[in-house]
């Protein structure tokens, strides 16, 4: 039986073998060496300040677990109750009351971490302090919007989800069957 770690690298080695990354063509950075904040993209930026997912939720989204603001934009196809509609906003709300605070940090250490780097005072210890501050907020940040996927989850009937699930495209017939409360 082989061992996860082994697993893990073999699966990763598998998915390379085809892959760009596998190849010596320009980088795939070319061109972003003018950012003002080299590890993030303007459109990162934006959604950072917005308290937007940026994708964080995708252990919830794909695996029956509806997020808020997509669930407000179907309102009527999910034929929400009033109270269900009023609660989710209040869920949506609370999530971006949570998330733009956390954006603006993280956006203020990548932006921290990009002047050390540009300025040559970046040491090991400051390096792995930076690093571990923005991995501490990211991991909030993804706290906050995998918690709005669960709580809205609870708001929603099964046949609800369902409907979800087929309007956004995760109805294929492979998908497990999903235990969602009532």
């Amino acid at each position: 039986m082989m061992k996860p770690r082994t697993a893990l690298l073999a699966l990763v080695a598998c998915l390379l073998a085809g892959s760009p990354l596998a190849d010596s063509s320009p980088s795939p950075y070319a061109g972003q060496q003018t950012r003002p904040i080299k590890a993030l993209s303007e459109q990162d930026i934006a959604a950072l300040l917005n308290g937007e997912g940026m994708g964080m939720a995708k252990a919830a989204e794909l695996n029956g677990y509806p997020g808020p603001k997509h669930v407000l934009t179907l309102t009527s196809e999910l034929k929400l109750t009033e109270a269900q509609r009023q609660q989710v906003q209040v869920i949506f709300d609370q999530m971006s009351t949570a998330a733009r605070p956390l954006g603006m940090e993280i956006i203020g250490r990548e932006l921290l971490l990009d002047r050390l780097f540009a300025e040559g005072d970046v040491t090991p210890d400051r390096l792995a302090a930076e690093t571990t501050a923005i991995g501490t907020l990211e991991g909030s940040l993804r706290s906050v919007h995998l918690a709005a996927h669960l709580q809205t989850r609870a708001l929603l009937k099964a046949d609800q989800v369902a409907v979800y699930e087929r309007l956004r495209g995760y109805d294929s017939p492979a998908a497990p069957l999903h235990h969602h409360h009532e």
